[in-house]
């Protein structure tokens, strides 16, 4: 009853990634339209800025989600430590936590040098787009940035279950 319970969820999340994955596609070509027209309008510079900007984004988002998710995990199982741990897992856990942490401060400055990148980037495109083209770049930027996070999340869900099923299924004889 449990195992078709885990794979009815997992069957739910999949589907639901399905869904984000159009979305993400339905992102990516609107990404192309403005890059179009970004293209059209802007100094050969100024176009370079914005598309490293845009390339930085996904890479930066998805840097900072992938250490904040095992830095997560390193937490979860130092709580689920007690007396039989052995001291060189605890350790090793120890030092993977503090690498970690550093690790993500160190996104985390990206992301702030990243957002700065994106109020020049804004800048440079409000001298060029007409006020509903700008409106409809930062649009598609946060819609960009949530559709990353929430396929990130979803990704760490059904990793979670799946682990969860496959020890389900091996603890049975």
């Amino acid at each position: 009853e449990l195992m078709a319970s885990l794979q009815s969820r997992l069957q739910a999340l999949w589907e639901e990634q399905e869904l984000v994955l159009l979305e993400v596609r339905e992102c990516a070509k609107w990404g192309e339209e403005l890059e179009v027209l970004v293209r059209d309008l802007c100094k050969p510079q100024e176009f370079e800025r914005y598309l490293m900007f845009i390339g930085d984004l996904e890479k930066v988002l998805s840097l900072l989600l992938c250490l904040s998710s095992r830095l997560a995990r390193v937490q979860n199982a130092l709580s689920r430590m007690d007396g039989n741990t052995e001291p060189e897992e605890k350790q090793s856990l120890d030092e993977r936590h503090k690498l970690l942490s550093r690790q993500r401060e160190d996104a985390k400055d990206l992301k702030e040098n990243l957002d700065r990148r994106e109020r020049v980037v804004s800048g440079i495109l409000a001298k060029y787009l007409t006020e509903q083209q700008l409106q409809d770049y930062q649009h598609f930027v946060q819609v960009k940035t949530s559709l990353l996070i929430e396929q990130k999340d979803l990704e760490e869900q059904i990793k979670f279950f799946e682990e969860q099923l496959e020890n389900l299924e091996q603890s049975i004889p």
